[in-house]
């Protein structure tokens, strides 16, 4: 893509009712933008960023046995009378003109079940698991830390059903493990992001977060340095603080931030729709069911509040916009043809590239864009690098560039 083509500008400073971090620096470099407290418009740079982190997401779940389906955001307001009583009042309600009552989905359970229950009756079709990634609403009071707590919000949510709760438990195992290769893959691994006991409410004993470590994160969590899950502050005193993992009593709290969640539902969905299944005897059971959900967009600012610096924002590379920010600084056409031909060697040969062409802005200017925009790998072209057949690069970690030829370009990238 050409810089100069792009709709969005970078801008100098952050808003001024914007605290948080992530949503001051996707804004400035264009990525996102306000409409109102809590509803943001993705842009193009940040739509890129988007379906990276929803691919990462898509591909693990249906590495174990996912479905991708996509549910309506509109829903009968009698299916959550059935299972939310106590939540209708942060749903967003509307009507049709016949006068029925309609919500806006902030989750899909109510949706799903029913669903379910039309196709899949028998244990023989059993288990089943279903995802998608649907836009959420939450009537929040107030809405805050950017995109990662707003009023409009994208998630994965997958919902499993089993015959059994040692089905469940199996399923349970095998999606905890992809929610440790989703984080891993996305930047948010290697310590950073912990799975966290917490509250199961009426579902079972515990529930369990994903918590990603920061300094600026809304909830405190208590780490196990030796088997590297954590407690939430809110079950901490339950467990007699213990890690119920290892026994350890060596616990340290930290502040984090939210990014998933996985829950053992038992039947209380499925008894308020009386969804049952045949079993081999051919009597009615309850169907066992569990819900698995990620963040998309919070995972976008989380990602942004852990992985940047005092000049911008540090994309890990597997979610970058793309993957080289070709930055010309020629003035005169003949350097410019041939800083226009790398632009295409480079797409040919299956490189993501934004390419600063822009004409007439200051060098110093273009490498502040390219530090606060963050994709990982800088190349840098000039009228210099084109008579000795060098060019620069520097990675977005690194504090200085290195010059090489040309001809090793690639073996570089």
């Amino acid at each position: 893509m050409r810089q100069s083509q792009l709709f969005t500008k970078t801008q100098k400073h952050a808003p001024k009712d914007e605290v948080s971090k992530n949503a001051q620096l996707l804004i400035r470099a264009g990525f996102i933008d306000k409409l109102f407290a809590g509803v943001y418009s993705i842009l193009p740079l940040g739509l890129r960023v988007f379906y990276k982190i929803e691919q990462i997401v898509r591909e693990e779940m249906n590495a174990i046995g996912g479905q991708e389906v996509l549910l309506p955001a509109l829903c009968p307001i009698e299916n959550y009378q059935k299972t939310k009583k106590e939540d209708l009042d942060i749903l967003f309600h509307t009507k049709m003109n016949n006068g029925q009552d309609l919500v806006l989905g902030m989750s899909h359970e109510e949706v799903i079940t029913p669903l379910l229950q039309k196709y899949v009756s028998s244990y023989k079709q059993l288990p089943q698991a279903v995802y998608q990634f649907q836009t959420k609403f939450r009537n929040e009071l107030r809405a805050k830390s950017g995109i990662m707590r707003g009023r409009e919000f994208t998630m994965k949510d997958m919902y499993s059903f089993h015959t059994s709760q040692e089905n469940h438990d199996a399923f349970y195992k095998k999606a905890e493990d992809a929610y440790a290769r989703i984080f891993e893959r996305l930047g948010l691994g290697n310590g950073k992001t912990l799975k966290t006991y917490a509250s199961g409410g009426s579902f079972s004993k515990y529930s369990h977060e994903y918590q990603t470590i920061t300094d600026v994160g809304e909830d405190l969590i208590y780490t196990c340095k030796g088997c590297k899950v954590a407690i939430n502050k809110e079950i901490i005193e339950e467990l007699k603080r213990e890690c119920p993992e290892c026994g350890s009593n060596v616990l340290e709290e930290k502040k984090a931030i939210e990014v998933g969640n996985i829950f053992k539902l038992a039947t209380k969905f499925s008894d308020a729709f009386n969804y049952t299944y045949t079993d081999e005897q051919g009597k009615e059971q309850p169907v066992i069911m569990g819900c698995y959900g990620i963040g998309i967009t919070r995972a976008i600012g989380t990602i942004v509040e852990t992985h940047h610096d005092d000049k911008g924002i540090i994309w890990p590379e597997s979610v970058a916009p793309f993957q080289v920010h070709l930055v010309s600084l020629c003035q005169e056409d003949s350097d410019v043809e041939k800083a226009n031909a790398l632009y295409e060697e480079l797409q040919a040969k299956g490189i993501e590239v934004l390419y600063d062409d822009r004409e007439g802005v200051r060098a110093g200017a273009k490498f502040a864009d390219s530090d606060l925009i963050g994709i990982p790998t800088r190349l840098v072209v000039s009228k210099k690098t084109l008579e000795n057949e060098t060019i620069e690069i520097k990675k977005r970690t690194q504090e200085e560039p290195v010059i090489v030829n040309q001809s090793d370009l690639m073996t570089h990238l």
